[in-house]
Formats: structure tokens, C-alpha cells, sequence
């Protein structure tokens, strides 16, 4: 058999092919480098291009065929919105709010108020991580039901003049789309926001409702849950020109709706529209199940209600707030009436915190920094204008006790049930000779009281006192606490609370004080009715307990004007009773007033007597029966 020799050739061919293949790998993978270098640039500058127009754009897929015609099936017309949508978000800020709109339902995501915290000294948000919700449900000419808060909006943002505008539009068509536009200025809570559409008369199906729903979860920003929560969160909402307020649990539906407000004590969230809404139905939900657990969210707020076309079109202007709900803030918006929101009271207990309490408060505020010495400065204000009720009130109590042993003698001249008309006949003689009436004591106290609930009103909602310290208490907007309790005292918490054991003791020396004012005031005890006198004696050791149960979770700057109150009360009356009062001079005058002739009766004190002549006469008839 003959051996092959080495065949030189064929070594130099193998040779030569495997550098080739060599040379071919290495070129394919600087081309794979040069590849992904490329595409890394790209997504860089994207990132970049992102950060300097506040937007985060990122493809959410390849406009492919089939995912073109899968989309098209789904959206029909508003495919183009998906194709071409971008997930992403865009910042509209001043130097009081901040908001984050998503591209994704082109509705607010984020909503900051930036120069507040929350009672933790946490940034504090009205919306955040999907507490919110705005979307407009409706239907297309072939056949779908669509949420803008599925579909993608393209976000536009431009300047004019000082104001700046971000436009997100949610396309069928570059000339086809819905519009949701805000414009914010500086310094302004209230952002201006349209919805509208152009040329989707033809894409808008309006055989079916359009529906615009608002939904909100409030947050919790106060230490103290309960004042929060069940004593200042309400839904407000305008109708008819009126302001009216809907309680947790509650739906209602309205129709001309100017406004709406989600209410969080301190703060609100509320939505405005030039076009009053016609059958809203509005509701509130209470989320707190156990006041003890801590809780993220305190209510549920919600809006639903119907919108018109206009020639086919959407053409709404509104407005949101994202703001405080501070009373000399919101009365600047003129027309509105959203200042209601303040929550001051109703009737006459809002008429003085509008007319009396504010106007004296922004006064010693523009001289004062410390809120402490504010309250205090308007607390010896208050009591020096109602000094003369004081005196009024002490004055009755001095001719009553002077009077007194006539009415004693009188008890003992007509005694018994069967003598009852007869002797309160007398009475009311020897008072009106004497020029002494029962109501001239009970009316400066009852004229007090529309003060003590004006700013039971006044002093937990003033936003100015809200994080403001003094003395130990840190926050005058809430309790303050000396010392915190292992265990939860019903009605009273789980804490202590010194500025309303202050208030209780003064209260307790004002009324120890004020009993023998009052023991003069009331008649003597007659057979068969109550005795006041011991009911008196329950009261004063009654109300101070009552009062530090009731305001141990309250503001302290409430339990703070209630003790300086009570102290300076105390003062002024050592004052009339020891440097005012003569008892003698007033005898003297009583003897006098009953000496000139008795002033023709009014045609009210005629019928009074005479309606007690004749039911004096029926008792006789009755006796001899």
C-alpha cells in the first residue's frame, strides 16, 4: 500500500480559511459593541432630554403590526393614543404647590403643599401613590366604552407671560383630540384647567353619558385623629349660590353644582367649573375603623356626575385647589364663597370670628410673632368688651340679695302648693317695685355665650396656630401633653394634657367664686320645686371634670383663652364686688324705686297677670270643690 506524502497546498489553503474565520468573528463582534454603545447613547440622552422638560419618556411598545391591530380592535379610533403613547410625567410647580401629571390618564398623580408638613415633619401631600383618581368614561361612534384614565395623553409644555401651561392631549388624530390644559401662575394655589375637545363630534358617541368621576382618600396630616377626622373633614359644595356640607356616610345628588371640596381640616382639595354640574351625586365614606390603630387614610371623597356636549364638543373651564384652608386666604378669591370651607360657625358664631375675632387677631398678628402672647393680648380684649355684661350681671345678683328676705317672708306668708299663683303674684310685685328682674341677671350670661362658641370655632381651625409653639406646648393647633399614658381612658386618651387641667382649676375657682353671686339670683326654694341651690353646688365640681375630659384632645390654644379667660373673669369681679358695688347705695335705691308710683303695665305684663288672676281662681274653685 503506498503512504501519502504531506501536500504542502493543502496546509497553506487550511491556513488561509481559518484566518478568514477568525477575521469574520472578530469584525461581527465589534459591530454587536458598536451596537449596543449606540443605543446606550441614545437611552442617555433621552434621560437627559427628560430631566431638563421635567418628562419621563419611556416607549411603552413598537408601533409593530400586529400590536397596531390589536389596539385597534380594543381602542378603535383612540388607538393612535396607545401607538404612540409614551409613559412619562410632567411637573407644573410654583413656590406654594407642586403637581405631577401623569401621562397616563393626563390626570394629577402628585399634589404637594410645599410649605407645610404633616404633624410628623413629613413632606405633606394631598395626592400621592394612587390616592386619587379623575377620569371621563364615555363612548365612541363605533361602539366602545373608553376612561381617559386607560388611554395616554401627549404632554405639551409652554410659558405665557409669567404663567406656565402643560397641555395633554389624548389624540385620534394630530387635528382630533381631548384636551385636559392647566395653567399655573406664581404664588397661586388655584390652577386654571380646561377640558375640551376638537373635531371628535364625530368620534364621541352622544347617545351615550358622559361621565366625569373625581375620587380622593385623605390622607392624614394632624396629630390628633379624632378633631380631624370627626370635627373638621367635611364635604363642602356649592349649589343654588348656597355652601352646603355633606357628613361621612352620607350620598346625595344636587344639580348646579359651582364647586366642590374634599375638606381635611387645615387643608382641601377642591374642583371648580365656570359650567355648574347638573346631577351629582356626591359622597362621603368615613375609613377610620378604630381611632387607636394609626391610620393612613381618614376619608373617601367622591364626585360623579354627568357632563354635556356643546355642537359635539367638550368645552369645560374649571379650576383646582390644592391648598389651606385658611379663612383670609380663601375670602381673596371674591365669588367663590369657598372662605365657608374655613368652617367658623354658623349664624351669629360666624358672624363675630368673620367681623370680630379675625380682624383682631390679623391686627396683634401683624405686631406679634409669638402666637401664645397673641392669644393671650386677644383674650384680655375680649373679656375687657365684655366687662359690662360682667357688671350688669353682678349689679342684679347685688339688688336680688337685698330683696331677699322680703322674698323669704313672703314664702312664709303663702306657703303650700295651693298658694303657688298667689305667691309668685308677689313675687314678681316686690321684684317690679323693688326695679329688679330675673332676666336682667340671665341675660349678660346668656349674651356670653355666643363668644364661647364663636371661638370654640375659631381657635382649632386658625391655620396660623397650626405647628406654632408656646411654652410647652409645641403646637398650639393641637393638644399638647406632659405625659403619656400606658393605657386609653375613654372619653379622656391616652395622654395628659396640662393647659385644660389649667382651664379646669380655673373654672372650678370662677364658679366657687361666682355661687354666692348666684344663690342671690335665684328666689328662695318654694315648695315642691327643685332646689338650685344644691344643683349649684353639683355643678361646680361637675363642669371642671367635664371640661377636662371634653378639651384633653382639643387644641390648647382653646384651653389656653378659656384659662386666661377665667382668670381675668375672676379678677374682674374681685374688682366690681370690693371697688363698684355699694350694697348700701343699692338698698338705698330699691327703697326709693318702690316709693314712686307703679309705671303703666305693657299690654304683655297685662296679659301675663291676667292669665295668672284666672288660673289663681280656678285653683280656689278647685280647693272649695
Amino acid at each position: 500500500m503506498e503512504q501519502k506524502k504531506f501536500d504542502i497546498n493543502s496546509f497553506i489553503g487550511m491556513i488561509l480559511l481559518g484566518g478568514i474565520l477568525l477575521y469574520w468573528m472578530n469584525s461581527n463582534k465589534t459591530d454587536e459593541t458598536t451596537d449596543t454603545e449606540i443605543k446606550t447613547e441614545q437611552v442617555v440622552s433621552t434621560s437627559k432630554n427628560t430631566t431638563n422638560t421635567n418628562t419621563e419618556n419611556k416607549p411603552v411598545f413598537e408601533s409593530d403590526s400586529l400590536k397596531q391591530i390589536a389596539f385597534n380592535n380594543k381602542l378603535g379610533l383612540f388607538a393612535h393614543s396607545a401607538i404612540n403613547g409614551v409613559d412619562g410625567t410632567s411637573i407644573l410647580e410654583n413656590e406654594l404647590v407642586k403637581l405631577t401629571i401623569n401621562n397616563k390618564g393626563g390626570q394629577i398623580i402628585e399634589a404637594q403643599i410645599k410649605n407645610y408638613k404633616t404633624h410628623d415633619s413629613l413632606p405633606l401631600y394631598m395626592i400621592k401613590d394612587k390616592n386619587a383618581s379623575f377620569n371621563i368614561n364615555f363612548g365612541t361612534t363605533d361602539n366602545r366604552i373608553l376612561n381617559t384614565k386607560d388611554l395616554f395623553f401627549e404632554p405639551t409644555i409652554s410659558k405665557n407671560g409669567e404663567s406656565t401651561i402643560i397641555s395633554m392631549k389624548l389624540k385620534v388624530a394630530d387635528s382630533q383630540f381631548l384636551e385636559y390644559r392647566y395653567e399655573m401662575k406664581p404664588n397661586d394655589y388655584m390652577v386654571n384647567f380646561a377640558v375640551r375637545s376638537q373635531g371628535l363630534s364625530t368620534v364621541i358617541n352622544s347617545s351615550n353619558p358622559i361621565n366625569l368621576d373625581w375620587s380622593l382618600k385623605g390622607y392624614r396630616h394632624e396629630k390628633s385623629l379624632k378633631t380631624e377626622n370627626t370635627m373638621y373633614s367635611y364635604y363642602y359644595f356649592k349649589t343654588e349660590g348656597e355652601v352646603d356640607y355633606l357628613n361621612a356616610g352620607k350620598s346625595d345628588i344636587i344639580n348646579n353644582v359651582d364647586w366642590v371640596a374634599y375638606k381635611q381640616h387645615f387643608f382641601t382639595s377642591n374642583l371648580l367649573t365656570d359650567t355648574p354640574f347638573n346631577n351629582a351625586t356626591v359622597t362621603a365614606t368615613d375609613l377610620v375603623k378604630n381611632e387607636e390603630i394609626d391610620t393612613v387614610y381618614t376619608k373617601l371623597y367622591e364626585l360623579k356626575t354627568p357632563l354635556t356636549l356643546s355642537n359635539g364638543e367638550l368645552n369645560y373651564n374649571m379650576k383646582w385647589f390644592y391648598g389651606p384652608s385658611d379663612y383670609n386666604l380663601l375670602k381673596t378669591f371674591e365669588g367663590t364663597n369657598l372662605e365657608e370651607t374655613a368652617d367658623l360657625g354658623w349664624g351669629i358664631f360666624g358672624f363675630l370670628n368673620r367681623t370680630v375675632f379675625y380682624p383682631v387677631f390679623n391686627f396683634l398678628k401683624g405686631f406679634l410673632s409669638n402666637f401664645g402672647l397673641i392669644i393671650i393680648l386677644m383674650t384680655i380684649v375680649v373679656r375687657i368688651i365684655m366687662s359690662p355684661l360682667v357688671y350688669k350681671s353682678y349689679l342684679s345678683s347685688a339688688k336680688m340679695k337685698v330683696i331677699r328676705p322680703e322674698l323669704t317672708a313672703l314664702n312664709e306668708k303663702y306657703p303650700g302648693k295651693e298658694n303657688a299663683m298667689k305667691r309668685q303674684q308677689e313675687t314678681m310685685a316686690i321684684q317690679r317695685k323693688a326695679g329688679v328682674s330675673m332676666l336682667s341677671g340671665c341675660i349678660p350670661a346668656l349674651l356670653q355665650m355666643p363668644v364661647f362658641f364663636a371661638l370654640f370655632k375659631f381657635f382649632p381651625t386658625n391655620l396660623a396656630l397650626r405647628q406654632e409653639g408656646f411654652l410647652w406646648a409645641p403646637d398650639l393647633s393641637s393638644y399638647d401633653i406632659i405625659f403619656n399614658l400606658p393605657f386609653n381612658i375613654p372619653f379622656y386618651g391616652d395622654h395628659i394634657s396640662l393647659f385644660p387641667i389649667l382651664a379646669s382649676v380655673a373654672i372650678f375657682f370662677y364658679m366657687k367664686m361666682n355661687q354666692s353671686q348666684q344663690a342671690n339670683m335665684q328666689a328662695p326654694t318654694q315648695e315642691g320645686m327643685p332646689d338650685m341651690g344644691k344643683m349649684m353646688k353639683y355643678m361646680i365640681y361637675l363642669s371642671p371634670v367635664m371640661m377636662l375630659f371634653f378639651f384633653n384632645n382639643y387644641a390648647s390654644s382653646l384651653s389656653l383663652y378659656y384659662f386666661v379667660s377665667n382668670l381675668l373673669t375672676i379678677g374682674i369681679m374681685l374688682v366690681i364686688k370690693n371697688y363698684v358695688i355699694d350694697e348700701d347705695k343699692i338698698h338705698a335705691q330699691i327703697e326709693e324705686n318702690k316709693k314712686k308710683p307703679e309705671k303703666v303695665k305693657s299690654k304683655f305684663r297685662q296679659k301675663i297677670d291676667t292669665a295668672m288672676k284666672q288660673a289663681q281662681e280656678q285653683q280656689a274653685q278647685q280647693k272649695k270643690k
